[in-house]
């Protein structure tokens, strides 16, 4: 490995003074007749960036602690992106004038400037001469977040990967303004670090300075992601397979498209081989409120198909290397309709119960405990398939509501190539959804599609104006079993004065531990009411179908509990009941509750099921009241004089009222009102009429008068 922190370009520079993208034509600069090799001008493929940033200093106008424990955003750097770089005889040169596209992987609670160009920040090289040579921007608008010093950067020839460490992120002139904070430009809030693989865009042979051959090679044939990635590149057919309904339940299915964008074929053997991939389904609904957005929420999911027999379609477009069968091509893609992946007449779906969705790992077929059983029960027209209730789909029931269909492919052979090949693990890119239109008030239900697949993304990412977190436990440090990843996003409406509703959904990729508890802190004083949960219909048992007993996972609803300064949602624990109604890996569940309280960043407590302590998430919870405060004033006639014996009420949000009665020069006042709500004051008497006041209160109201209207 060459480490490189100061990069002498030497007699390489003529080439770029002129600013030309042709480099490497015509004859170079003359005085260093020991320039002979090879130059190559090479572009970022694929490759991350995480930048560990201390939002306490920068959401603070006051500097905090050193001590302060950095949040780490990750990024996808765009593939393709053409972010530059010199490489002579196997070593680098420097990075050209370029920059990459940075795409989030998480999210955070953020500065509103930075928040706004979270989507479209780059990583620049900036033109030679300038005091910093990468900075932090917005790729749109040009704005300038951070500027990067102190960097080193890392060449290795024989994996072709370019690496930025230890760039310290100085908050630019422009941000500092922005953030109302100009003496904090300059300020160190974080690091940043770059790992990229790149290739060969130019290709020149020099001897002696001279150019004697150049050419461009082409575009790779596949995808350019290292080792076997397969992601859910198109759903379509959402259908219900069968027109009956089994109670007040319907079953829908979902065809998927496969397709491995990595370089390396993906093991793809038929049962009872288990080295393939298994394909989970699931439907979710947006709605509620004047915009139907108010919440998301899962409202179906399917047991799993188990693949077999792997085709070798191009349908993403990258070119297919023509392995098929018990492989998956790089490149390939292989097309299950919905007759496919609804089991079809046998319903021959296997259970998400016996699979590890990190790992990918589950039971062969020809085992003690196969994966894959239908012995021992009948099927119905919704067995196995994403089980729905009628009332979630009718459009009488949700006018206006949006649907969204996810699917997911889960398989052993991308962890165990991520334990050979550290850096290139392919686990947390398999899913993707597309939204669907829903006609019908009952059963049978159509569906048609409403716009194009989104890919390598999951469903909780379509919620608008929503945040999302990143649920990440111990990134690498958990054991085989226990690591993935999952979204907690959520919501906060101020549906009426005074009146803010707080909505969370928490989805769990693939995480094998599961959720199983989740509060919000919660202040002494404040009320919450409406307080609600939400989960989809689980799979019932059947025999063989890896669940205690048989009995499948419970569908009780989580217990709510109000105490110790929290809201608090859980279910039962594992050692009392192994089926216990948890956050499983590939399902979604809602929170949510109305508070008289404002928003306010806080941190959210998540605890799991199976193994590890519990973490706390950022999120926004309602806000502490201040101490109370009194609202007084005089009651008068129109003459001016006070006016006793009168009534005066005043109501909270949630209709409490609260009386006093005028003295004899008609004064009267109220102790002890929780500031932070909006409150309606009336006056009665039986000598004159008073226009009532409706009045924010956040602090001591004094001199509030009323005077009677003839």
């Amino acid at each position: 490995m060459l480490k490189i922190i100061l990069i002498a370009l030497l007699p390489l520079l003529g080439l770029f003074s002129d600013g030309s993208d042709n480099l490497f034509t015509g004859q170079m600069p003359n005085g260093h007749g020991w320039e002979t090799g090879i130059l190559e001008k090479m572009i970022a493929a694929n490759g991350s960036v995480t930048m560990d940033l201390n939002l306490r200093h920068l959401n603070s106008a006051r500097s905090i602690a050193k001590t302060a424990s950095p949040r780490v955003l990750r990024f996808n750097v765009e593939r393709d992106s053409f972010f530059t770089v010199l490489v002579f005889n196997d070593e680098l040169r420097g990075p050209l004038p370029s920059s990459m596209r940075l795409i989030p992987q998480d999210s955070a609670h953020l500065p509103a400037k930075l928040n706004a160009s979270y989507q479209q920040l780059v990583v620049e090289s900036t033109p030679w001469g300038g005091q910093y040579e990468l900075v932090v921007r917005d790729g749109i608008t040009g704005f300038l977040f951070f500027n990067i010093e102190g960097q080193e950067y890392n060449y290795d020839a024989n994996q072709s990967s370019f690496n930025v460490q230890n760039g310290r992120l100085l908050i630019s002139n422009e941000f500092a303004a922005a953030l109302g904070r100009p003496s904090s430009a300059g300020s160190v809030v974080g690091k940043i670090s770059i790992s990229a693989t790149m290739r060969p865009i130019e290709i020149t042979q020099v001897i002696n300075n001279e150019v004697v051959s150049e050419f461009l090679p082409s575009q790779p044939a596949a995808g350019s992601v290292q080792g076997p990635d397969v992601i859910v590149g198109d759903l379509n057919g959402l259908s219900q397979p069968d027109s009956a309904a089994t109670g007040t339940q319907v079953g829908i299915s979902v065809g998927t498209d496969s397709c491995n964008i990595g370089t390396v074929d993906l093991d793809w053997f038929q049962t009872p081989n288990n080295d393939h991939p298994v394909i989970p389904q699931n439907l979710y609904r947006m709605s509620g409120g004047a915009t139907n957005d108010d919440r998301l929420e899962q409202i179906g999911q399917s047991s799993v198909k188990h693949a077999f027999m792997a085709l070798t379609e191009n349908i993403c477009g990258l070119g297919c290397n023509g392995v098929g069968d018990t492989h998956l091509g790089s490149g390939c893609s292989d097309p299950y309709v919905v007759s496919l992946n609804s089991g079809g007449s046998a319903h021959n779906l296997g259970s998400r119960a016996w699979i590890n969705p990190f790992t990918g790992a589950f039971p062969r077929a020809d085992s003690a405990t196969p994966p894959n059983s239908h012995t021992g029960h009948i099927h119905s027209s919704v067995s196995h398939r994403m089980v729905v209730e009628i009332s979630d789909l009718s459009t009488t029931l949700n006018a206006g509501a949006t649907y969204y269909a996810e699917a997911q492919y889960i398989t052993p052979h991308e962890y165990v190539w991520c334990q050979a090949n550290p850096g290139q693990c392919n686990m947390y890119n398999n899913v993707s959804y597309r939204q669907y239109n829903v006609t019908g008030t009952g059963s049978p239900f159509s569906f048609s599609p409403a716009g194009s697949t989104v890919r390598t993304k999951p469903a909780i990412n379509t919620w608008r104006g929503a945040t999302l977190v990143e649920i990440r436990p111990d990134p690498g440090n958990d054991g085989i079993a226990n690591d993935g990843i999952g979204t907690i996003a959520y919501k906060v409406t101020n549906r009426s004065p005074g009146v803010w509703h707080y909505e969370y959904a928490i989805y769990n990729q693939n995480l094998d531990r599961a959720i199983q508890t989740f509060s919000v802190p919660v202040a002494a004083g404040v009320t919450l009411s409406n307080v609600g949960f939400h989960a989809p219909p689980q799979q019932p048992g059947w025999i063989s179908d890896g669940t205690a007993g048989n009995t499948g996972f419970s569908s009780t609803p989580w217990t709510q509990t109000q105490a110790g300064g929290s809201m608090t949602w859980s279910s039962e624990t594992l050692a009392q009941n192994q089926n216990a109604n948890a956050i499983r890996w590939g399902t979604m569940y809602n929170f949510r509750f109305d508070s008289g309280r404002p928003p306010q960043t806080t941190n959210a407590t998540i605890g799991f099921l199976k193994t590890g302590s519990p973490i706390t998430i950022q999120i926004q919870g309602p806000s502490v009241p201040a101490a109370a405060v009194s609202v007084s004033g005089q009651v008068m006639g129109p003459d001016g004089r006070g006016l006793r014996n009168a009534t005066v009420s005043i109501t909270d949000s949630l209709g409490v009222i609260r009386l006093a009665t005028t003295s004899s020069f008609g004064f009267y006042a109220f102790d002890a009102i929780p500031p932070g709500d909006t409150y309606v004051i009336r006056v009665s008497s039986r000598l004159y009429r008073f226009q009532p006041v409706r009045l924010p209160i956040t602090d001591t109201v004094a001199d509030l008068n009323f005077v009677g209207l003839e």
